[in-house]
């Protein structure tokens, strides 16, 4: 996953899984929120206008929460 913040425009990027060019399909989530999907119709990220105005204080401070993975055997 990779987050992007661009101050010259406002706009913060969540990319959950990189697409190839040209293969996204954008979804208006909101005035300010765009979905980018994938060709097969999973989300690979989120576009955020006005970044600044839409997650105020919460844009400052960023907190990266990461768990580890559990799978279930099989067998």
């Amino acid at each position: 996953m990779k987050i992007r913040y661009d101050g010259e425009v406002d706009t913060l990027y969540i990319e959950f899984r990189p697409l190839a060019p040209g293969t996204a399909e954008n979804r208006s989530l909101s005035e300010e929120v765009t979905g980018n999907y994938g060709p097969d119709g999973r989300l690979a990220g989120l576009e955020i206008l006005d970044a600044s105005i839409v997650l105020g204080e919460d844009l400052k401070k960023l907190v990266f929460e990461v768990s580890p993975v559990i799978r279930q055997a099989t067998g």
